[in-house]
């Protein structure tokens, strides 16, 4: 139980692991105000000298020093949340190469040097034969894939797997793809979506979230194709689509609010409303076990006043370019 989240912090050319149990859901919150602000919430939060793994991993952070550079990722809501993010790190953390860690975990220990496959079982990414496609009949996918068909043209679907789901059934997948039906055009923005080309044996695949696995190409029952990955950027698909089936523009100003308000909120303390559950008797012959890290509760950021008026300034000209754009 929990939404645990590791840091790494590199610094003098030594590195060392934290753990918060709570904190997923915060981890773009607490490097909102800039590298000495996360770097003192990180070291805030307990030392550990293991990995989490990409099961119970749901975001990370590493903020290397040396070399000014910020790998994370965690699943912050919607693309346009995403982006929101993104736009702010990229003002607050002036003079380092933010990049959001696409491949979980592996892209924080191939940063480190200790390889992608530190924190994977052998046989992780798991793969399937392909019998059919699990378009949506629901209005928010969580994916578009697009096809480019024999006669040039391109149709679009949206898909209930998240983008790496498409690659694990091989390029058998495609033929099931073509065979679907239609499904409804798009009102808000998925979280990722991959592009087929069989003409020219490449895949073409965007995403914010993490999409592990994704640097181990060719995967399997992909060889002879070509990855051509975008990261988060989502325009190389859009310029494919066909006209009836364009992606949405959502407005970035509502979730640059969001972060906004959303400054100096205290996380819940989860651990406190665990131990006064545990407290309750349980059933005949029960007792109830508690892990003892969902107790302690999770050490936010806490910029100092400069930090915080530096990080208001960049979300107040982001609101203001987003709303004049």
């Amino acid at each position: 139980m929990g939404a645990r989240a590791q840091y790494v912090v590199v610094e003098n050319g030594t590195w060392q692991r934290y753990y918060s149990h709570w904190a997923a859901n915060r981890v773009a919150d607490d490097l909102l105000p800039g590298p000495a602000a996360a770097t003192r919430c990180f070291r805030a939060n307990r030392e550990i000298d293991d990995w989490l793994d990409d099961v119970w991993c749901e975001g990370a952070a590493l903020v290397d020093h040396d070399r000014r550079v910020l790998l994370w990722f965690a699943y912050v809501g919607s693309w346009a949340d995403h982006l929101a993010a993104r736009a702010v790190l990229a003002r607050t953390w002036p003079g380092w190469d933010v990049r959001f860690a696409h491949d979980g975990l592996g892209d924080l220990t191939h940063h480190l040097g200790v390889g992608r496959d530190l924190t994977r079982s052998p046989g992780w990414f798991e793969t399937f034969e392909p019998s059919g496609f699990p378009y949506t009949e629901y209005a928010e996918p969580s994916s578009v894939v697009s096809v480019r068909l024999p006669d040039g043209s391109v149709r679009a679907w949206g898909s209930d797997w998240e983008p790496i789901d498409h690659l694990a059934g091989g390029s058998g997948v495609i033929d099931p793809i073509v065979a679907s039906p239609p499904t409804p055009t798009l009102t808000d923005m998925p979280d990722g979506g991959v592009h087929f080309d069989p003409q020219t044996r490449t895949v073409s695949l965007w995403a914010v979230r993490t999409v592990a696995g994704i640097h181990d190409w060719p995967l399997p029952r992909w060889e002879n194709w070509t990855l051509d990955f975008r990261g988060d950027d989502h325009t190389h698909q859009a310029g494919l689509l066909p006209a009836d089936f364009p992606f949405p523009r959502p407005p970035l100003a509502p979730a640059l609010r969001k972060l906004g308000n959303g400054l100096g909120t205290p996380p819940p303390d989860n651990g406190a409303v665990l131990a006064r559950a545990a407290a309750l008797a349980g059933p005949e012959g029960t007792t109830t076990a508690v892990n003892p890290a969902a107790l302690v509760p999770h050490e936010p950021a806490d910029p100092t006043p400069a930090e915080l008026t530096l990080l208001r300034t960049a979300l107040d000209a982001l609101v203001a370019e987003a709303e004049a754009d």
